[in-house]
Formats: C-alpha cells, structure tokens, sequence
C-alpha cells in the first residue's frame, strides 16, 4: 500500500496498491520532492473516467513503470472533483501547452508547484510520435539533470502567463444585447444541421447552449433559435447517449447522431438537462419533453442518492472492466427475453441486429453486441403498450448484471445543481416529491457540510466533510435557494440565499477588477489565484453568481447588488464578446441586465398567493422574478419595495413592475399572464 491508503476519494483509493509510490496533495509529497532533489509527477483524473482506468491498468500498476517512476519523481495523484481548485489550473497549463485537454491529466513540475511540462493519455509504449512512459520517463530525468535551466525558463513563462488579469473592460461601460446577439449567431454557426447539437464527433450535451436558445427564442422570437434547441434535444434523448432502459443521460456521443456513448453517467448532466428539457416542455408544451425530464430525474432518486437524501457524484463508464459491458445486448439475449411481438417491435424501434450495431473500440469492426438507440418511434397506442412492457423486462433482466462502479462522494456544488433541477422540475410540473428531494438535498449540504464560521466543506464521504468550498460550491447553492423559494415561497429559502450571496461577496469578489476567484480568501496558496469564466461541461461559478446576483438584486430591490453586477458585466465584457459561444450562461445571465424584466408580486392571503405564484411559475417567464407579499404572517416580506402592496377586496392582487415601475395591481390570473405576455 502507498500513501493513498487513508484517503477518502474513490479515484485515490483505486490506486492505493499500485506499486506507483503515490502520495496524495501535500506538504509532505512537496517537501520530500525538494529534499530529494525531483520532479514532481502529477496525475489527475477522477473514478468513472474510462481513459483513467487504462492509464492506471497499463502503467500504474505495472512494476517497470513503477520503478521508473519512483526512481525519477515524487508522484501525487489527485481526484479533480476533490480539488477542482488545483485541476483547473493545471488543466489550464495543459491547454497552453497542448493546446487540448481531458483526463487522465499528466503534468511534471518543479517541488514549487511551477510545471514544465504537461499531457493527457500517456500509453505504457510510444505509439508513432507519441512517446509512452518507457520512453518519456528517462528523457525527463535526462533533461532534469542537464538542461534544468530551460525547464526552469519554460516554467516561469508559464506561472507568469497563468497570472496574467483575465478581463477586458467595456470601452464605452454600457450594457446592451450585443453579447446576446453574437452568442446567437455563434451557436447557429456551430450549429449541426443534420444531428443536432453543437460540434461534429464527439459531441457533448452542452444544456446551457439549449438554455440560452430558449431564452432567445422567447425574448427575439427568432424560431430558428427554438429549433436548434428542440432538435438537440430529441435527438440526444432518441440517441445511444440516452439509456433507454434504466434512465439518464450518458456523458457524451462519441459519433455526430448520438449514438455510441461515453457510458459513463455525471450527476451535473443529469442536473442541466433535466433543467433543460423541463424549460422546453414550458415553452412548447409537449409532453414528450416533461416525460424526458421526468425519466432523468426518477433515474437520480433512484440511483444516485444517498439514505441521507444527498446526491452522489457519477456512475461509472466500466464493469467488470469493460466500458459499457452493463449497457450492451446480444440479440439473442433480447429474442430469448422477450414475446415475439416485443421482440419485433424492440428490434425494429433500436436497430437491433443479429450481427450487433456496437462497433468494438479497438478493432472497429462490429463485436456482436447492441447498443440501444431510437431509428424510430412507436406508431400507435398498441405499440407504445409494447415498447413499455418490452423495457420493463429489459430493465428487470439488466439489474441481474454486476452494475457499473459509483462514485459515491457528495459534492456540495453537484448538489446544489441537482437541488435547482429538482425545484425547477417540481415547480413546472406541480411535483411535490421533486421539491421535498430538492429541499432534503439542501438540508444535507446545511447540516453536515457546513463549518462553525458559516463556511461549507467540499466533500462528504463515508461521514467526514472536508476540503474548502470553491465558487461553484456557493453559486450552485445559492440558485438551488433562490430556486425553492420561487417554488414554495417560503421566505427562510431567500433568507438564506443572501446570507450565502453576502459571503460570496466578502471571500471571493476581486475589489480591484470584479469577478470572483476560484478559491476564497483563506483557501491553500497556489501558484495562481484563478477566476474561471468558461462554461465547459457546467456553467462557471462566476456565469452562475451573476445569474445570482441579478435574480436577488430585483427579488429583494437592492441597487447594491444590481449595481456590482453591472460593473461584473462590464469588467468581463470584451473577453466574452470576443468567444461568446464559450460563455453561454454568463450571456443568458447578463441579459437580466437588459431589455423588458419583470418583479412579479402576488399581495395577499399566504396561502391564496402562494397557489397564484406557483400556477404562473409553470410558466417559461425567464426574464421574471417572483415575490410573495403575505398580509396574514410575519417575516415573509422579503423587500421594501412590496411594503405598500396588498390585496384588493379580500382577494389577492398580483402587481407587475417593469423598469422600475409597477402596473396597476390585477386580480385575475389569465389578465396578469396577458400583461405579462405584453411587455415582451
């Protein structure tokens, strides 16, 4: 056993018997790396990363590269998802160097912490001009002893570029719908015609692409904008990329239709999609999207959440060491399970074949195993009666299989985010289980992840929370708050939505050139001090803190926060203009600066109102805020601005301000959703 033995991540205790000399991060690996005299060797990756398994089955845990390895660095491995602080870094530096990244991570640096050098996949053996460890391990103990003072150059170019300000100022300090516009058109650049989505092979799901189409859709009524959206989502849900079996959404396609998956599942995906397909089924209304994000969601509760009602982290691509093994089906197997006409309609419906649809990774040629993914849809009622009957049994027989590993670490910023879906998805479809899920998720993270100073932990596993809070942990919080309160209303979700936003501000905000760093004030010194602003797999916690900040600014009428997000926006703006399609939720979030908004206020009975503001929260109002004004209880006027608000003639009223200004205060529901209608 090396060091790993005692560690708490899944991914560290995976390689707590190789033979690799690992320590975890720590004084200890740096300080022995300088006594000694090494480099240090640092490999990131995480537990459900199907490249990390054959990094660690090809090299890690062979004795010959072992050796090498201990005799020419001191090596750390760390879990990026536990220190997502130092991956973002480092993945940075690899992004410099390489001009790509992913995991597994590989970088060689000084005892410091400065890098010289960096890749992603390295094979035990070089194949063509990639060099393999056998090889590239002797040149870097050859270059360390002979030519140290380049590697030194190379790396105080790098640690100086790291440092560099990350922001470009507005010239002429305005807001307007520019950023908005140029994302669009961005997007419809990007676009796939033919597929859907966003890029050619492989194809992410991106979610925040769709979220802002949605909101363009809705604010320009530009309908090329809807399309985009509705075609990516039918067809990543008709695709292999979707497990039509058990539910929830693959990490990625490795093709351009969607269908050959990465198998792994990430609890964040599902979070963003979910929120996805519930705001189409807002805007269009079409069951087939609320049915989407109904699957997503029942996959999570019944998978991927603890007895303590917390989420866990991912599911993994591999079992019994084979990627997608748990996923795959023979057609056989399917004739065997299923009637005739369950088996005719399932074959025909997933391009189930005899000779198999799944293509093996290394041969490329077809291996005799399905994997299942939608040609077509069911026809008629009868059909669809059979394709249901058909996958229960599926499912039934799948659960017999040795299941995927689970990474089962509770991560504050997953939780939040999977804690807002659930309150978007309870509010749109008038779920109580979903908002009671996403309030447990919440209670969890409140209880057993927070300090004595207010401050929360990172991770939870097997009882023990520790490792400092990032920015992502806080703004992911923070929405699932604002969220619950516009789905119950009930004002000690708000309450502390701005408790956690006041904190943000006093540990993370950069008084000198606004935005907020990756790491607050009192975290671990690194060699930079980021402010992460792409929204990559997720939205950044500075896309998601805005998006905050202007939602609290108009919830609770303070000019203050308003008024930091403006100059946000502005410090930010020539950055994200110049690649807006990178910065989609910054974009969508930054558009609550501008244009037609409305504070929708409901006066009145708590109970009568609260009904009013849930019926028009199932509506897709994304450029609205809702407040309750209750007149029978205490403590539940959350602004100053609905001081003088009441209801009229015993009833309810519901007021809409826009700019500023409030309209006359209405009491009929279908009235107010009209005047709403019209002020976009």
């Amino acid at each position: 056993m090396n060091k790993l033995k005692d560690e708490k991540s899944p991914y560290l205790l995976q390689h707590a018997e190789n033979p690799v000399n690992w320590y975890p991060w720590s004084d200890e690996a740096f300080n022995r790396a300088k006594e000694e005299d090494k480099p240090v060797f640092l490999s990131i990756g995480y537990s459900t990363c199907h490249w990390c398994h054959v990094m660690k089955r090809e090299s890690f845990e062979d004795t010959e590269v072992a050796e090498l390895l201990n005799d020419t660095f001191i090596s750390i491995k760390l879990d990026r998802e536990e220190r997502p602080d130092i991956d973002n870094i480092y993945m940075t530096v690899c992004q410099m160097i390489t001009g790509k990244g992913g995991w597994p991570l590989t970088i060689i640096m000084f005892p410091d912490g400065r890098p010289f050098f960096a890749a992603t996949y390295i094979p035990k053996i070089g194949r063509g001009s990639m060099p393999g460890m056998l090889e590239l391990i002797p040149q870097i103990k050859s270059i360390w002893r002979q030519k140290r003072s380049e590697l030194m150059q190379v790396a105080e170019k790098i640690t100086e570029k790291l440092n560099e300000p990350a922001y470009h100022p507005h010239e002429d300090n305005t807001v307007s719908s520019e950023l908005t516009d140029k994302t669009y058109q961005a997007l419809a650049a990007s676009y796939d015609n033919d597929n859907g989505g966003f890029s050619h092979a492989p194809k992410f799901p991106t979610p925040h692409n769709v979220l802002f189409l949605l909101r363009y859709y809705f604010e320009t009524g530009t309908k090329f904008a809807l399309h985009m959206a509705e075609k990516t989502l039918y067809a990543m849900r008709m695709g292999g990329t979707y497990d039509h079996i058990g539910h929830g959404f693959h990490r990625y396609s490795t093709d351009s239709r969607w269908h050959v998956p990465h198998f792994e599942k990430m609890l964040y995906d599902q979070a963003l999609l979910a929120i996805a397909y519930t705001e189409a089924y807002q805007v269009t209304r079409n069951p087939f999207y609320e049915k989407t994000a109904r699957e997503i969601l029942t996959y999570v509760l019944r998978d991927m959440r603890s007895y303590e009602g917390a989420f866990y982290c991912a599911e993994d691509a591999e079992s019994q060491g084979q990627e997608g093994l748990f996923y795959l089906w023979r057609y056989d197997d399917i004739v065997k399970l299923l009637s005739p006409d369950e088996s005719k309609i399932v074959t025909a419906i997933f391009n189930i074949k005899a000779e198999g649809n799944f293509h093996d990774e290394i041969t490329g040629s077809l291996s005799g195993m399905n994997i299942l993914y939608m040609v077509k849809t069911a026809g008629t009622q009868a059909e669809s009666e059979l394709l249901e009957s058909a996958l229960k049994k599926l499912y039934n027989e799948r659960t017999k299989r040795i299941p995927p590993g689970r990474d089962d670490k509770i991560l504050t910023d997953l939780n939040g985010l999977m804690a807002a879906a659930l309150a978007i998805a309870g509010g749109a479809f008038n779920d109580d289980s979903f908002i009671k899920a996403a309030k447990g998720s919440v209670l969890f993270i409140e209880n057993a992840m927070a300090t004595e100073s207010g401050a929360l932990y990172h991770r939870f596993r097997d009882g023990h929370s520790a490792i400092n809070s990032t920015i992502n942990d806080y703004a992911a919080l923070t929405w699932a708050l604002i969220e619950l309160y516009e789905t119950t209303f009930e004002s000690t979700f708000l309450t502390k939505a701005v408790k956690y936003m006041d904190f943000i501000l006093d540990n993370f905000w950069d008084n000198e050139a606004s935005g907020f760093f990756f790491t607050s004030k009192t975290s671990e010194t690194l060699i930079a001090r980021q402010k992460e602003l792409y929204d990559g797999a997720l939205p950044s916690g500075n896309s998601i803190s805005l998006y905050n900040m202007l939602r609290l600014s108009r919830i609770t009428g303070s000019h203050t926060l308003e008024e930091k997000a403006l100059t946000f926006i502005d410090a930010f703006y020539g950055k994200i203009r110049e690649h807006p399609a990178a910065y989609p939720f910054f974009v969508l979030a930054a558009g609550l600066a501008h244009g037609k908004r409305n504070e929708i206020v409901v006066a009145g009975n708590t109970d009568e109102s609260v009904k009013i503001l849930k019926t028009l929260r199932q509506n897709f109002l994304p450029n609205s805020v809702f407040v309750l004004k209750s007149t029978d209880t205490g403590g539940d006027n959350p602004t100053d601005y609905t001081k003088d608000m009441s209801g009229i003639d015993g009833k309810p009223a519901i007021y809409i301000c826009t700019g500023n200004a409030c309209q006359k205060p209405v009491t009929d529901l279908s009235e107010a959703l009209r005047i709403v209608s019209s002020t976009f």
